[in-house]
C-alpha cells in the first residue's frame, strides 16, 4: 500500500512570537486518548456508514426486463445493446430478455451474442409467451445466455444457415458458412455447459425442439410459465462471471426483485416494424400506386410525395429481409406497364400484362424458408386486388376523360356561343367564353346578334349568326 508523503513537523522557532503551539497540544491529546478511554476519531465515519450499508443490504434486487418480438436485424441489436448497457450501469441483478423471433440476419445475430457474452450483468433469455419461438438466429441468442428458459408451448432450433435470398448454400462457400455456424454454436453451448452435439444438430440438420425437449436435451435450463415463476426458479442459481467463464461465477438473487421494464423507443418500434415482410410489401405497393397517380395526374403533388416516402420506407424494410430482386423487378415492371397502358392506350393488353407481372413478382419477392419471413398468399391476394382496383379506377377515369369534348385551347372554342359586340362586315368584335375576340363572318352580322364559333384561325374566330337564338 502506497502512503501519501509525510509533511515535516514545524520546528520550535517556526511559530510567531506569542502564538500558542496548538498542533503540539493536539498531538499530545491524540496520544493520550486511548489511555483515557476516549473514542478514536475514526469511529464516527464507520458509525455513520453503518445505516447506509444496512439500507443498501435491505434494498431489493433489480431485474431489467425487455421484450424482443421482432426479426433479428440491426434495430433489434441496437435495442439489446442499450438494455445491457443500462443494466450494467444500474448494477442490476439480472437481465431477462423475453424473446420471440423467427430468425433474421446473421450479422446482427453475431453482434447480439457478443454483447450478451460481454455483459457484466447475468443475462437470461426467456422464450415466451406460449406459442413463441427462438428459431434460426434466435437459437444462438438462447444458447449464448447465462440462463436459457422457455415457456410451455414454445420452440427453438432450426438454425441451419441460408443465403441472403433464403436459398441453400452449396459448394465451398456453403461448407464454410455451415462449419462456421456449427463452430459458433458449439462454442456457445460449451461455454454455458450445454450439450454440444445436440446443439450442433440444430445447425447441421435444422433440428427443432419443443420447450420440454430442449430441457431434456440440456439445451435449455428450465421451463417457466411466467416471469415471476422464472425469477423464483433461478433464485440462488450460480452463473458464470463475465469475462471469466472458468470461475465459479456469481449467485443470482431474484426472489422479491423489483422488475424494471425497458421498451423500444418510438423510432425503434417504427424501424423494427418496417422489417416485417407484409408491411414492407404493402408500402412498396402503395408507393408504386402513389407514383403512378402522380405520373398520370401531374401537379397533384400529394400522391407523389406520399408514394416517394412509402417507397423509401419499403426499401429500408426490404434491406433487412431476404428479398428476391427478380420479384422486385417484376413488381416495378407491372407498375411501368400500367403507366404505358394509360399513355399508349393499349386497349387493356398492357394493363393485363402489368397485373400478371405484379402477381408473379409478389409471389417471388420474399424467398426465405421461414414462413414468418415471407408474405402470405392471402396478403398478396388482398394487396394485389386493392392495387388493381385503384389502377383500374384511374384507367377508367382517364378513358372517360379522353371521350369528353375538349374544353381548353383552340378546340375548346369550337361551337361556343357568344354575342357580336360590333357589326361584322365581315370583320368585327365578338364576346365569347368571357373574352373579347377578333372575328370574321361570311354573312353580315349585326351588333348584338348571337353568334357561334365554327373555326379558329390563329387568334381570329370564324363565326356565323344565330338570328333569334340565345347566346
Amino acid at each position: 500500500m502506497r502512503l501519501p508523503p509525510q509533511r515535516p513537523l514545524p520546528g520550535p522557532g517556526s511559530h510567531p512570537a506569542g502564538r500558542p503551539q496548538w498542533p503540539v497540544l493536539l498531538a499530545l491529546l491524540a496520544l493520550l486518548a486511548p489511555t483515557t478511554g476516549a473514542a478514536p476519531a475514526t469511529t464516527a465515519p464507520a458509525t455513520a456508514a453503518a445505516p447506509a450499508a444496512a439500507r443498501a443490504a435491505a434494498a431489493p434486487p433489480v431485474v431489467v426486463h425487455a421484450r424482443l418480438e421482432s426479426i433479428i436485424q440491426p434495430v433489434a441489436a441496437q435495442f439489446l445493446r442499450g438494455v445491457l448497457a443500462r443494466a450494467d450501469a444500474a448494477g442490476a441483478a439480472v437481465v431477462v430478455v423475453e424473446l420471440d423471433t423467427p430468425g433474421g440476419l446473421g450479422t446482427s445475430m453475431h453482434e447480439m451474442t457478443k454483447d450478451i457474452l460481454a455483459a457484466r450483468t447475468p443475462v437470461v433469455v426467456y422464450v415466451a409467451p406460449s406459442g413463441a419461438q427462438a428459431a434460426s438466429a434466435g437459437f444462438f441468442l438462447l444458447l449464448a445466455a447465462d440462463v436459457a428458459a422457455m415457456a410451455p408451448g414454445t420452440r427453438t432450433g432450426a438454425a441451419h444457415p441460408v443465403g441472403p435470398n433464403g436459398e441453400s448454400l452449396t459448394g465451398i462457400i456453403g461448407q464454410k458458412v455451415e462449419q462456421d455456424a456449427a463452430a459458433a454454436i458449439r462454442s456457445l453451448a460449451a461455454r454455458n455447459g450445454r450439450d454440444v452435439k445436440v446443439a450442433e444438430q440444430a445447425v447441421m440438420t435444422s433440428r427443432s425442439f419443443s420447450a420440454e425437449e430442449a430441457v431434456a436435451a440440456h439445451l435449455a435450463d428450465l421451463v417457466a410459465p411466467s416471469l415471476p415463476e422464472l425469477l423464483r426458479a433461478i433464485d440462488g442459481r450460480r452463473v458464470r462471471t463475465a469475462g471469466a467463464p472458468a470461475r465459479p461465477g456469481v449467485v443470482l438473487h431474484t426472489a422479491g426483485a423489483v422488475t424494471t421494464e425497458m421498451e423500444m423507443t418510438a423510432a425503434q418500434r417504427l424501424l423494427s416494424a418496417l422489417a416485417h415482410p407484409e408491411l414492407a410489401y404493402m408500402l412498396l405497393m402503395l408507393g408504386g400506386v402513389g407514383l403512378f397517380f402522380e405520373i398520370t395526374h401531374p401537379g397533384t403533388l400529394m400522391p407523389g410525395v406520399f408514394g416517394a416516402i412509402a417507397l423509401l420506407l419499403a426499401f429500408f424494410g426490404l434491406s433487412l429481409l431476404a428479398v428476391n430482386y427478380a420479384g422486385a423487378a417484376l413488381i416495378l415492371l407491372g407498375v411501368g406497364l400500367f403507366v404505358a397502358e394509360l399513355k399508349a392506350g393499349g386497349h387493356g393488353v398492357l394493363a393485363l400484362s402489368g397485373a400478371v407481372s405484379l402477381i408473379i413478382g409478389s409471389l417471388l419477392l420474399f424467398s426465405s424458408p421461414e414462413p414468418e419471413l415471407r408474405v402470405s398468399l392471402e396478403w398478396i391476394t388482398a394487396v394485389t386486388l386493392l392495387t388493381l382496383a385503384a389502377v383500374c379506377t384511374l384507367l377508367a377515369a382517364a378513358w372517360r376523360a379522353r371521350r369528353r369534348p375538349v374544353r381548353t385551347g383552340a378546340e375548346g372554342l369550337l361551337h361556343e356561343r357568344g354575342v357580336a359586340r360590333s357589326e361584322l362586315r365581315p370583320q368585327g368584335k365578338v364576346f365569347v367564353h368571357g373574352e373579347l375576340w377578333d372575328a370574321t363572318a361570311e354573312q353580315p352580322v349585326a351588333a348584338g346578334d348571337a353568334v357561334e364559333v365554327i373555326e379558329v384561325r390563329e387568334m381570329t374566330l370564324a363565326v356565323r349568326s344565330l338570328r333569334g337564338g340565345e347566346a
